[in-house]
């Protein structure tokens, strides 16, 4: 089935645990095709969604983890949540200019959006400023929270490093954002994990987590490319139940991850001893980030 088939083998060597550093990247995104999957508008609105949701959540991530540092007493687990810190900062950055640089650009204004997305993430889910035992139990659903999203954009990245979006016309600077986030997501799966065991999130807590954060992730997406599609004069301003069956048939043709694997892969988060090793390749992470063309037009 294709919805559930993966795309390409991942290399066979894994080098294992590596250290995290943020890495500059450098895009330049004039003339950026709104439809940058030109043979996929839907998906390429689905997929440019994220640029609307992530940087809001990536910052909420980097200060949920900054209050959480003063009570980590491992160094390792120390170290690698400053990797994860940095690295998190620098995708917000970096898709927050492709709100300004590319979709205005086209005439999308992404501010409606963004500002549910700020309230969502900076009052629902901040601190709330309460007394210091509630305020940690606050601190540890919030891990939970960041550990469950984690794994979906681990499972993303790796679907994004071995997809053929070629084959659908994708402007090579979009694709490369994408892959080199999603390479650095798959680098730092472990940590949201260990983070959250680390701060007492047990089985239960996470199971119970990632029960409600796979239908507001999806919800929260599909809200984000109907918002899209609304704005986009070239489309017809498609009702959820035309949109979702539009989006099925990118699904099936292999330009968007399938609902039916991405279940499959919270529903891995549910066994006795899941580990996020599981999700996607080190190896194959680290060789993209190695060539991947905003990275090295940084280094060069």
């Amino acid at each position: 089935m294709k919805l559930l088939r993966r795309a390409q083998p991942r290399p066979e060597v894994d080098p294992g645990e590596v250290a995290l550093n943020a890495r500059n990247v450098q895009f330049d995104w004039t003339d950026t095709p709104l439809h940058w999957m030109s043979a996929e508008p839907i998906a390429s609105h689905l997929i440019n969604a994220l640029n609307l949701l992530l940087p809001e959540g990536e910052r909420m991530f980097c200060a949920a983890y900054s209050e959480a540092l003063p009570y980590v007493k491992d160094e390792k687990l120390r170290e690698a949540m400053l990797g994860f810190i940095g690295q998190e900062s620098m995708h917000a950055e970096t898709h927050d200019k492709v709100l300004h640089e590319v979709l205005a650009v086209h005439g999308i204004d992404p501010e409606p959006y963004v500002r549910q997305a700020e309230y969502l993430f900076r009052k629902t889910l901040g601190p709330k400023g309460v007394e210091d035992a509630t305020q940690r139990q606050e601190m540890v659903e919030r891990l939970t929270f960041i550990a469950c999203l984690e794994h979906f954009f681990a499972y993303l990245g790796d679907w994004v490093l071995n997809a053929d979006l070629e084959k659908f016309g994708a402007d090579p600077r979009v694709a490369d954002l994408f892959r080199w986030h999603g390479a650095e997501e798959v680098e730092h799966r472990h940590v949201a994990h260990d983070v959250a065991v680390y701060f007492g999130a047990g089985y239960v807590r996470r199971a119970a987590v990632m029960t409600l954060v796979f239908p507001i992730f999806i919800t929260l997406v599909l809200r984000g490319t109907k918002f899209m599609v609304h704005q986009d004069p070239s489309l017809p301003d498609l009702g959820y139940p035309r949109l979702i069956k539009r989006v099925f048939g990118s699904m099936w043709r292999g330009a968007l991850p399938g609902v039916p694997s991405l279940l499959w892969s919270a529903l891995t988060t549910f066994k006795p001893g899941y580990n996020p090793e599981s999700v996607g390749s080190t190896a194959q992470a680290v060789a993209y980030l190695a060539q991947s063309p905003a990275a090295r037009a940084v280094a060069s």
